[in-house]
């Protein structure tokens, strides 16, 4: 699955460079090492910080506050390698930072919050979390309950969060509050920036999850937490909105990274079946073995091709809703079949904790939920389907 083997017209030498460089540091820095981070249950900040020397955490920014001014396919590129790295904590400890929770704060953030939070951010000083979910809003995000009242010159939040992405070590988080619960439930929204150590707000549990097990995941808990009035974070009751505008950047990134995910699978397992022996010969050797990987491989192949394609029109400026949503949802499912596949021709060597295929086989689950679960996605899909194809 080597860009080199298969062709990407949209791409452009620098984007191939940059592939490169970003696959040398999860070689070097990543792989030998990411292990203990499992067991750890974080990235370490120095790691961070040295992506952020390297201009990786502002791929997309404005050079004003640091960033490199480049486009999505960059940040595609980005998600596909850290995927390939074999360890989805850290891809999305990476991947939250850049895509998911900063995007709002370029976008809605003033000039004067910008100024004070972005170079940080993009240097790797200021790690970000964003705060959606709750227990009983998932990826219905109308549904939250958190609330924020307006008390003079402050907003007073109350409320908690669930499965929040970096919630343990994080320094700024974008939170989604209900700040006019007498309108429709989509107008009435508004986003909060909240620093680490504001009275009010606590790290709850610290939640242990099946896979990705080098992001740390945590509730959030906030009881009468006072923050001034210039943390909304674009216009009131506007959040949901403002939310909207980078979800289909976030579910781009998010099929990026389960299609490096895949890759570094099939990978992995075209060695083990050329080295396993079994009734005489290589698992290779074996025409419905070798043919179950082709069929894994084409399919990965339209995949890729349709991710990147989304992305380069995505740059464009085009409505790319609908195509979003279909690779959310195929790659989700796309990299739960591949890992089920491959981890079956690994035979009892992927059952066992620690190694890359078991590792990948957990984390591989939560595409399928996560940024969108491939049933909301789909619902999506089949709002803009043309009626004749």
């Amino acid at each position: 699955m080597d860009s080199q083997n298969l062709h990407l017209s949209c791409l452009t030498p620098e984007h191939e460079v940059f592939r490169q460089s970003v696959r040398r540091f999860v070689n070097e820095r990543i792989k030998p090492v990411a292990s203990q981070w499992e067991l750890d249950g974080h990235v370490p900040r120095d790691v961070l910080k040295e992506m952020g020397a390297l201009g990786w955490l502002g791929l997309r920014y404005p050079q004003e506050y640091g960033g490199s001014a480049w486009d999505t396919l960059a940040s595609v590129v980005l998600a596909e390698e850290l995927g390939r790295s074999t360890f989805g904590g850290v891809s999305i400890t990476v991947l939250t930072q850049t895509d998911t929770a900063s995007p709002h704060l370029m976008s809605a953030g003033t000039p004067a919050q910008k100024q004070r939070y972005l170079p940080g951010v993009i240097r790797g000083d200021l790690l970000m979390a964003i705060a959606m979910t709750e227990s009983e809003a998932g990826s219905d995000i109308s549904g939250l309950r958190t609330r924020a009242v307006r008390e003079g010159h402050e907003w007073v939040l109350n409320g908690s969060k669930m499965f929040i992405t970096n919630a343990v070590y994080a320094d700024l988080y974008v939170v989604a509050v209900r700040t006019n619960p007498d309108v429709k439930a989509s107008r009435g929204i508004s986003l909060m920036l909240v620093e680490r150590g504001t009275p009010g707000f606590t790290v709850g549990r610290e939640l242990d999850k099946l896979g990705w097990r080098s992001s740390d995941t945590a509730e959030l808990v906030f009881v009468d937490c006072r923050i001034p009035a210039e943390n909304l974070l674009g216009d009131v009751d506007a959040g949901f909105y403002t939310l909207m505008k980078n979800v289909q950047n976030e579910r781009l990134v998010l099929a990026a990274q389960a299609i490096g995910e895949a890759a570094a699978a099939l990978e992995l397992t075209l060695v083990q079946v050329r080295q396993r022996q079994a009734f005489g010969d290589s698992l290779w050797h074996k025409q419905t073995i070798r043919q179950r990987l082709a069929m894994l491989f084409a399919r990965l192949s339209a995949a890729r091709h349709l991710v990147y394609n989304t992305a380069w029109a995505h740059d464009q400026g085009h409505d790319c809703v609908r195509e979003v949503s279909m690779i959310k949802a195929l790659c989700g499912e796309l990299v739960n079949e591949v890992m089920y596949e491959c981890q079956q021709f690994h035979g009892g060597y992927g059952l066992m904790r620690g190694s890359a295929i078991e590792r990948l086989f957990r984390d591989a689950r939560v595409h399928a939920i996560g940024g969108g679960a491939t049933e909301v996605m789909l619902e999506e899909v089949a709002k803009r389907m043309p009626w004749g194809l």
